[in-house]
């Protein structure tokens, strides 16, 4: 198998649309791509749509999964880097939901010439708190959190997925989540939780040079609104809008208003 077909078996990715310029959907943890299709039919018309899985999501080939490899955020940018190797993409828009929004700064820090735009919705670049920095969690927080999905992940998942999707008066939503969490291999989702939560890429902000929209909820257990303005603040080419929309995923529960505000973006930015 060359390595062009093994990238793209290996993330699972599909490409649609109708545009010559590329958009890059990337989806946050214990999700897939399918968490985008809200989202993508209002710019299939002007863009080229690249959809892919993390290893151990989605139908992505969980046995490219490596353990060292993925010890770091670092690994999942460069698998975002070797697919647009593949598709010879240049100056894409890349759209990182949660963790993936952190992925996509760092493939943009380490080539440049790959985006020259990222939106980067509900953004983390350290989910702990540190002196003069509110990430949203205490260290005790995170490792009981972590503790807790290493001893009973599907047990976790039906309890956490519904309080990161917010929206209880739309039950529906947490349920899809908890369900796109039982989906993820377990042993790689323990592993990209740890990788996840423990990650601290302050440093990497203020590389970035893409112009990049932060799109922040008003109320997000995950991403406080600390850390959206914190990101802002970091990013220096940065707008940031913040969505009447709750919880961690507008994506899902709110997409009328993330498309809204992705179109004002990218119409300012042409």
């Amino acid at each position: 198998m060359n390595t062009m077909i093994e990238v793209l078996k290996r993330n699972n990715v599909h490409v649609s649309g109708r545009g010559e310029k590329a958009m890059v959907f990337a989806h946050g943890y214990g999700c897939d791509q399918n968490m985008w299709r809200f989202i993508t039919p209002a710019f299939e018309n002007e863009y080229k749509i690249v959809l892919f899985d993390h290893v151990g999501a989605g139908k992505s080939d969980t046995a490219a999964f490596n353990k060292v490899k993925y010890e770091t955020l670092k690994g999942y940018a460069d698998d975002v880097l070797a697919i647009c190797e593949t598709l010879n993409l240049e100056n894409a828009i890349f759209v990182g939901h949660s963790v993936s929004a952190m992925i996509g700064a760092l493939a943009a820090v380490k080539d440049p010439s790959r985006f020259d735009k990222l939106v980067m919705i509900g953004p983390s670049p350290c989910y702990i708190n540190d002196e003069g920095y509110i990430g949203g969690f205490s260290r005790e927080d995170i490792d009981e959190l972590l503790e807790s999905l290493d001893s009973n992940y599907l047990g976790w998942s039906a309890a956490m997925a519904p309080v990161i999707m917010g929206n209880p008066n739309r039950p529906e939503l947490g349920e899809e989540l908890t369900n796109s969490f039982c989906r993820t291999n377990p042993e790689i989702a323990k592993h990209f939780a740890h990788t996840t939560f423990l990650s601290d890429n302050r440093s990497d902000l203020q590389k970035l040079k893409a112009k990049s929209l932060i799109l922040q909820c008003s109320e997000d257990v995950i991403a406080p609104m600390e850390v959206g303005k914190y990101v802002h603040e970091q990013v220096a080419e940065s707008e940031l809008v913040v969505l009447d929309a709750t919880g961690h995923c507008p994506n899902l529960s709110a997409p009328e208003e993330t498309i809204a505000a992705m179109k004002t973006f990218l119409e300012r930015n042409r």
